[in-house]
């Protein structure tokens, strides 16, 4: 028994799943495409990088294996390493529903078997009863947005209105989420919050999975930012994860980035809080080596979905992967020996395809470690099989989901 370190790169999809086309993703392949833009030079962009994507580390991992498996096809002109090292796969989901929770608890080993609400994407998004009980219970005059949208943008077209009348800017998206912008010092951050506690209680009878708090600072459009103080307030899953089984079996595990958030702070005996990638792995680096005999490190490298898929910025994601995939040394230098790391993640978010929203894709599963030797483990029928993975490794009972590829 040793370590286990569990990096999710949110929404880095790798195609192929099979159920896509009930989702409306049917050819969406977040990695796929990402690699056919930058080999035509459409993910270029001057200062950031140029080229076909190039990701040594990861593909010495069998990125590009991974790829061939989930959907047929390597990926456009990326260069093939030499040789691939530790367990490579992919994994469907299974879980209802294309989301950050169903992803990341389907991956701790509990599958979201069950419909999450939704809000209308015709006229108004919040019924007036929802709004009513919104502005009486948490103080407000009004609610501004009320619709389906893109963050920045939204900010961007009601930013100034906020700060003059004071409400709030409340939207939604395609997932269960009902999410809150209000300026950081105008509205206060700690107002912000504390409006974001009510409105999850207003919506537990509602099915919806969270609620966001989205502070930004600045004066006028071309000012507004989105700060790092963002709070995500999810509802618990559905049955006990890994994390709990971890926790009541005498383990830490370490929340790294939204994690904490994500899983309701249930089976966390650690918060560690980072905003970006290259925090986040900072953060991470420094848990690995701070981590026990059957510890797991858990970290969320949410640049890839907030900054790039979501806004669409193929360029964008195609940096922040080069760059994550240069910090992979960093990984393997704090390893020792019995010590596993998994890399995957929770859904897709092609930066290509139609909307801003995630989409419905395989994700890879890339696992290393001293003395793990190279082979597929093709592709796994639920995410759960990484929790399962991680309990075999860590010598914990297994759980009802999914099954250790170890």
């Amino acid at each position: 028994m040793a370590r286990a370190f569990l990096f999710v790169l949110d929404s880095f999809g790798v195609g192929g799943a099979q159920d896509a086309e009930a989702y409306g993703d049917l050819g969406a392949n977040t990695l796929g495409h990402i690699a056919e833009f930058c080999a035509a030079g459409i993910g270029d962009r001057a200062g950031l990088r140029e080229g076909p994507l190039t990701l040594p580390n990861m593909s010495s991992l069998g990125l590009l294996e991974i790829a061939k498996l989930a959907t047929g096809d390597y990926p456009a002109a990326m260069p093939m390493p030499e040789r691939v090292f530790g367990l490579h796969g992919a994994a469907n989901e299974v879980s209802r529903g294309k989301d950050t929770p169903s992803g990341h608890w389907e991956i701790a080993g509990a599958p979201v078997m069950f419909d999450w609400g939704y809000f209308p994407t015709e006229g108004d998004a919040f019924p007036p009863e929802l709004v009513e009980a919104i502005c009486r219970e948490g103080n407000i005059a009004g609610i501004l947005g009320n619709c389906h949208a893109s963050g920045t943008e939204v900010i961007a077209r009601l930013g100034e209105e906020h700060i003059r009348s004071g409400k709030p800017i409340c939207y939604t998206s395609s997932d269960s989420v009902f999410q809150i912008a209000a300026h950081e010092t105008h509205f206060g951050l700690d107002r912000l919050l504390e409006l974001c506690q009510v409105v999850r209680e207003l919506l537990d009878p509602l099915n919806i999975g969270r609620v966001i708090a989205r502070p930004f600072i600045g004066e006028s459009p071309e000012t507004f930012a989105r700060t790092g103080n963002r709070r995500d307030y999810s509802v618990p899953p559905p049955e006990p994860t890994l994390l709990d089984r971890l926790v009541r079996g005498g383990r830490s595990v370490h929340a790294v980035g939204k994690i904490g958030d994500i899983f309701a702070h249930q089976g966390v005996t650690r918060v560690i809080k980072a905003t970006g990638n290259h925090d986040i792995m900072q953060a991470s680096l420094a848990a690995m080596d701070e981590a026990a005999i059957g510890d797991l490190v858990f970290s969320n490298l949410v640049d890839f979905d907030m900054l790039y898929g979501h806004r669409r910025d193929v360029p964008g994601y195609a940096a922040a992967l080069e760059a994550f995939d240069l910090m992979i040394p960093d990984i393997h230098r704090r390893l020792k020996p019995g010590d596993l790391v998994i890399l995957t993640a929770d859904h897709g978010c092609d930066p290509t395809w139609r909307g801003t929203d995630h989409t419905r894709e395989r994700v890879p599963i890339m696992a290393f470690g001293p003395g793990i030797r190279s082979r597929s483990i093709g592709i796994r029928s639920t995410y759960a099989d990484i929790a399962e993975t991680i309990a075999s490794h860590l010598s914990i009972a297994p759980g009802p989901h999914g099954r250790s590829f170890l």
